[in-house]
C-alpha cells in the first residue's frame, strides 16, 4: 500500500514558544480591563491603532534629535497599545480581515518610522556606518514579517526564527534607554536578516524544495 506524503502542517509544524503570543496571554486581564474602559468611552480599535503610529511618530522625531532616552521612553509606553487595539476589537466583536490588514500594516510603518528617525539623526552626524546599519535594520525588519505573510500565503506558518518584532522591540528600547543605539542596530542589522534567511529555509523544507 502507497504511503502518502506527509503535509506541511505535520512534521514540519512542531509547536514553537511564541513571545508575543505568551505576552499577549500573560497580560490578557489586564489588558482587556483596559481595552473595555477604551471601548466604554466609544474609542474604536483603529482609532487606538491610528493612536500608536502617532505615538511612534513622536518618537522617530525625538531620535531623529539625538533625544534617544526621550525616545526609547516613548516607544516603551506605546508598546503596549499594539496589543491593545486587538483586545477592543475582539471584545466588541468586531474583528475583521481588515482590522487584522490594518493592524499589520500600521505595525510596519511604526517600525519604519523609528528606523527613519535613527536614520535621520545618524546622517546629521555624518555616520556611515550608523546609517548603514539602520538600512539593514530596517530591510531586516521588513523582510521578517514579509516572508512570513508570504509563507501563510502558500500555506506555511512561519512562525520560526530569532527575532520577531517584539524581540525586536525588546533588543532597541533598551538600548534607546541607555544611549547605546549602535548596539541596537549591530544585533539588528545581522539578527534581523538571519531570522528572514531561516523563514526561507524553513518554508523550502516544509515544501520538500529542500531533501
Amino acid at each position: 500500500m502507497a504511503h502518502s506524503q506527509p503535509s506541511i502542517t505535520d512534521a514540519q509544524q512542531k509547536p514553537r514558544f511564541n513571545l508575543e503570543q505568551w505576552l499577549r496571554g500573560f497580560f490578557k486581564g489586564f489588558l482587556d480591563r483596559i481595552a473595555g474602559v477604551l471601548l466604554r468611552l466609544g474609542i474604536s480599535p483603529n482609532a487606538v491603532t491610528l493612536f500608536g503610529v502617532l505615538g511612534n511618530l513622536a518618537a522617530a522625531i525625538l531620535l531623529g534629535l539625538g533625544h534617544m532616552l526621550a525616545g526609547g521612553l516613548v516607544i516603551l509606553v506605546i508598546w503596549p497599545i499594539d496589543a491593545l487595539d486587538g483586545s477592543m476589537a475582539r471584545l466588541k466583536g468586531a474583528e475583521t480581515k481588515f482590522g487584522a490588514f490594518y493592524d499589520s500594516v500600521t505595525d510596519r510603518y511604526s517600525e519604519l518610522l523609528i528606523f527613519g528617525g535613527l536614520l535621520y539623526y545618524f546622517l546629521v552626524q555624518d555616520n556611515i556606518l550608523a546609517t548603514m546599519l539602520t538600512y539593514l535594520a530596517a530591510a531586516g525588519s521588513v523582510l521578517v514579517s514579509y516572508t512570513r505573510a508570504r509563507a501563510e500565503a502558500v500555506g506555511v506558518s512561519a512562525k520560526v526564527g530569532m527575532l520577531s518584532r517584539v524581540e525586536r522591540y525588546l533588543v532597541l528600547v533598551p538600548c534607546l534607554l541607555f544611549n547605546i543605539p549602535m548596539v541596537a542596530l549591530w544585533i539588528l542589522a545581522v539578527l534581523t536578516n538571519f531570522t528572514a534567511l531561516q523563514r526561507i529555509y524553513h518554508v523550502a523544507r516544509s515544501t520538500h524544495t529542500l531533501k
